[in-house]
């Protein structure tokens, strides 16, 4: 289910004329979308880490792939090339990518939307969470609007074109 989600996402972002830059590997979800908006005629641009490489298997088909020193350097990167930041079910990685972003728009340093990607309710617990820190006042009242949670590609969509 996930990996269907993930190419229906590639599918309609290259329909609507978007492209993707993720972490340039061919492999896991993020591939899946990667070949989805490559096949649908959009850009995609990879950022890896050299020492990710090997590990991650570089995806060989992407428009531009930057080989990076860090996974500092990577995620910065990605935010200086990205308008938007969609976040499907993951591990301590994605966790890891979402939470800086997010971070990084509470303290103003973009204002380009998160999005949590919740497929078959995969943030539900997450999303308690976040509602937790809301309500014990360690994410400001004012900041809920940096939370955008979508469980469909439209719904997705939608918050990327608000900000274009």
């Amino acid at each position: 289910m996930y990996a269907e989600k993930a190419a229906e996402l590639g599918t309609v972002l290259a329909q609507n004329g978007h492209g993707v830059v993720y972490g340039g590997s061919k492999t896991g979800l993020m591939g899946k979308v990667a070949d989805a908006v490559l096949a649908g005629g959009g850009e995609v641009v990879g950022v890896m880490p050299t020492h990710l490489q090997k590990r991650e298997i570089a995806h060989g088909s992407l428009t531009e792939i930057h080989f990076v020193e860090s996974m500092h350097v990577r995620k910065a990167k990605m935010v200086e090339l990205a308008d938007a930041f969609i976040t499907l079910p993951g591990g301590g990685g994605t966790m890891d990518e979402y939470f800086e972003v997010f971070t990084w728009a509470q303290i103003g340093l973009h204002e380009k939307p998160v999005i949590l990607y919740n497929v078959n309710s995969f943030y539900d617990a997450l999303l308690q969470q976040l509602q937790k820190m809301l309500e014990e006042g360690f994410i400001r009242t004012e900041q809920k609007p940096l939370i955008h949670v979508a469980t469909t590609s439209e719904e997705v969509l939608n918050f990327v074109k608000k900000r274009g």
